[in-house]
């Protein structure tokens, strides 16, 4: 282009160059979307009556496009505003965030007076308390000529980093319309996947690709989404992933594209409690050096980082250290400067996701990567999910300060008659109680303005109390047939206390807002069947594309066998250790080797294995543990070496039974003890109500799609490349019953594995 033109938001703007002083993180937290929403509804209500909302701004200068939305102007007085709803004392709000606050409006004005062809204008800013719907306003009245001066200087500030932005991309595109595939040839079937993903980039479409453990799947997806890019003219690529393996074979496979000098920007997001260099200090100047004088160093520290380009979390911390900043927000600030994004699902599908909202407020084309997305699934429940604990509230109310008794009391009073009002053990309510709620909101107000009037005096029991609440009361903001309000009771001493739980059953209408926000998105996992049921329950868009790969390997690779006459329910499993245990060990002697074998729990792994010990004591044996961290499980793994031999014991469904790579003679073979079905209980059976009622298919939704998708996630463990052979072994009668079958990869060569002894005929408990 002759005239290059880089578009940046008035908000973005000033956060580059406007931006000084310590990160301050006392300040209360920010009220949530609909509280937002109101606040700026109530003071809309108070313009004059031909006030104008939502004003849409614009102006250049250079090579910049600058673009906003000014909350308010009336033409009659020629305010301008800039609104912000808050929390608690606004007093305590840092100096630097209302001078950033007076920047933007201030932009907002200068604009205004260019279009409008003024030469003066008053800028307000608006703070609107949402706890006593009381608006504080300041204003100063200021020529054109001032706020253009004021534009300009920002602009200035801006316009070096704009033109090395446009430089890189502009590099980064030519370099992304050349790139090769690294490697010789695609393996048998990742070219099927890396196809499929980019018609659905060039299209513009959602893709659901269900592909074989072992094919490569994440360089299957990374490049030819990279390679659409240009094309597509894609601002961000955010590789999205449910466990801490999946990010690490992520930046493997960016690794290995950008080892040729590739310019591309590539950043890990780490939790902040894994990131935080200092635990034991609050976010703010006073507390953590990192945190002093942090906005005056960032620009340096940016700046290396863009040049460092591959921002993993060892490199990240290492520039972090080097420009004396904290490194987790160093890395929030590099999200906008960075080509392809790596982390957690939460960082995109949560209700306050940062790279959902920057999508938005930037108006960014995107393209998603989600890793494993079986999970998603459960982890979309968990994120539009919240519980309270009475015991909590109990706790709390005991040390609060006097204060804040009254509104304790009060919310202590109606969760007493709310227990009352569902005596039983579990009730499921078709309203939220809106009287606990009233009590609960009056109880967040008074927190928060205590948190206000003394931020660096908050035990840190009643600091988490009050993030609790607010998450309950936002999460109930958007409640509606995809929830349910239940209320567990159950004995604390002498006296019942109950757990709520706002739960969500299908978070379908929340994920739809999501993918809407991306031009593309790719879920890829090697259990996305049957498309039904993710489709309804994910909510994926009506014209997704359905993509299965053929698998590479063969049924001579993989021996598998179903055993028939035995049943691991719970109440048959006394019965079934003795003969799971001699299936073990005779394997283990047929065909000497690594194996791993999965059960439905500890308890009942513990009892096979302490079998397999006392009789089969020549055997190797090695578990998992409750709770193991990242080092044991790293030791549990490493048992697993070539050449090895040994039976590791592992629960369906946990950090063993997927995305771990064990190829070749690491792991031979496989046993698995359940069809894991998820338990029966109060609130699983709720669930399964629910979904018969909603898509009139509640035993499979609930129970056997998803524990059937573990089955064939630990067994896709086995064989990882076109070399490698191995057995599997499924035990439980019910894999011979049709359903479950159908259910089972295709090219699995199932046979019968028939044992000594009597059939057991049990009917399923659901």
């Amino acid at each position: 282009m002759e005239n290059p033109v880089y578009v940046v938001a008035v908000r973005a703007l000033c956060e580059f160059a406007a931006k000084a002083g310590d990160l301050d993180h006392r300040f209360t937290p920010a009220p949530s979307a609909a509280e937002g929403i109101a606040g700026h509804a109530a003071v809309a209500m108070r313009r004059g009556p031909n006030a104008e909302n939502e004003v849409t701004v614009s102006g250049h200068h250079g090579p910049l496009s600058v673009r906003g939305r000014a909350d308010g102007f009336d033409p009659d007085t020629r305010r301008v505003e800039e609104v912000k709803t808050y929390r608690g004392d606004l007093a305590a709000m840092p100096a630097n965030h209302r001078a950033l606050h007076w920047a933007q409006v201030k932009v907002y004005g200068a604009l205004l007076c260019r279009m409008r062809g003024l030469d003066r204008i008053t800028v307000a800013l608006v703070y609107h308390d949402i706890g006593t719907q009381v608006d504080t306003t300041m204003s100063e009245r200021h020529t054109a000529a001032d706020l253009d001066a004021f534009f300009t200087s920002l602009c200035d500030r801006f316009v070096a980093w704009a033109e090395q932005e446009m430089a890189h991309r502009t590099a980064r595109d030519a370099a992304l319309g050349t790139l090769a595939f690294p490697h010789g040839d695609f393996r048998p079937g990742q070219r099927q996947l890396a196809e499929a993903v980019y018609k659905a980039a060039g299209a513009g479409r959602c893709l659901a690709a269900q592909a074989p453990t072992g094919i490569g799947k994440t360089l299957g997806t990374v490049f030819p989404l990279l390679k659409a890019c240009p094309t597509q003219r894609l601002d961000k690529v955010f590789f999205l992933a449910a466990k801490t393996p999946g990010r690490g074979l992520a930046l493997e496979a960016l690794g290995t594209l950008a080892k040729g000098g590739l310019p591309l920007r590539v950043l890990e997001l780490v939790a902040r409690d894994k990131s935080c260099e200092h635990p034991g200090k609050a976010c703010h100047g006073e507390s953590c050096p990192l945190a002093r004088g942090f906005y005056d160093r960032l620009p340096t520290a940016r700046q290396a980082a863009v040049e460092r380009r591959f921002l993993d979390r060892p490199t990240l911390r290492a520039v972090a250290a080097q420009h004396a900043v904290c490194p987790y927000y160093l890395g929030q600030e590099m999200v906008r400067w960075a080509d392809v994004v790596v982390g957690d699902y939460n960082y995109f599908f949560d209700l306050a996701a940062m790279l959902h909202g920057l999508t938005l407020a930037n108006q960014w084309r995107v393209g998603l990567l989600v890793d494993e997305a079986h999970n998603l699934l459960d982890r979309a429940r968990k994120m539009y999910s919240a519980t309270l604990e009475q015991v909590q509230l109990d706790a709390v109310r005991r040390t609060a300060p006097e204060p804040l008794k009254p509104a304790m009391e009060r919310l202590h009073r109606a969760w007493v008659q709310l227990n009352g009002e569902c005596p039983g053990p579990f009730d499921v309510l078709d309203e939220l109680p809106q009287r606990w709620f009233g009590a609960l909101s009056n109880c967040i107000n008074a927190v928060g303005q205590h948190l206000g009037d003394r931020p660096d005096q908050v035990p840190p029991d009643l600091l988490r109390f009050y993030f609790d609440t607010l998450h309950f009361a936002r999460v109930s903001e958007r409640f509606g047939t995809h929830s349910q309000f239940d209320i567990t009771q159950e004995p604390v001493g002498l006296r019942k206390r109950s757990v709520l739980c706002l739960r969500n059953v299908v978070p379908a209408p929340f994920l739809r807002q999501r993918f809407a926000a991306a031009h593309t998105t790719t879920l890829f996992s090697a259990t996305l069947s049957p498309r039904a049921f993710y489709g309804d329950t994910l909510g994926l868009p009506d014209d997704t594309l359905w993509v299965d790969v053929e698998s590479p390997f063969s049924a001579g690779q993989l021996a598998v066998h179903v055993t028939p006459r035995i049943s691991t329910r719970h109440a048959d499993r006394p019965a079934s250790v003795a003969p799971i245990a001699g299936l073990i060990a005779r394997q283990y002697r047929e065909r000497p080797g690594n194996y791993l074998a999965f059960f439905s729990s500890f308890e009942y792994l513990g009892q096979v294995m302490a079998r397999v010990a006392a009789h089969h004591p020549d055997v190797p044996l090695w578990a998992q543990s409750r709770a193991m961290d990242e080092a044991a499980r790293d030791q549990f793994l490493a048992r697993f070496s070539p050449g090895g031999q040994g039976i590791g014991f592992a629960v369906l469904g946990g950090a063993f039974a997927e995305g771990i790579d064990l190829p070749g003679d690491r792991l031979i073979g496989a046993f698995i003890a359940t069809l894991g079905l998820p338990q029966v209980n109060a609130v699983n059976e709720t669930l399964r109500e629910r979904l018969e009622a909603t898509f009139g298919a509640g035993y499979a939704y609930a129970y056997l799609y998803p524990g059937l998708q573990k089955v064939v996630q630990a067994a896709g463990r086995v064989i990882r490349t076109p070399a490698d052979r191995g057995v599997v072994h499924l035990i439980d009668d019910r894999f011979t019953r049709r359903e479950v079958r159908d259910l089972l990869p295709g090219w699995w060569p199932v046979a019968e594995h028939v044992l000594d002894g009597p059939a057991r005929a049990v009917e399923d408990p659901a």
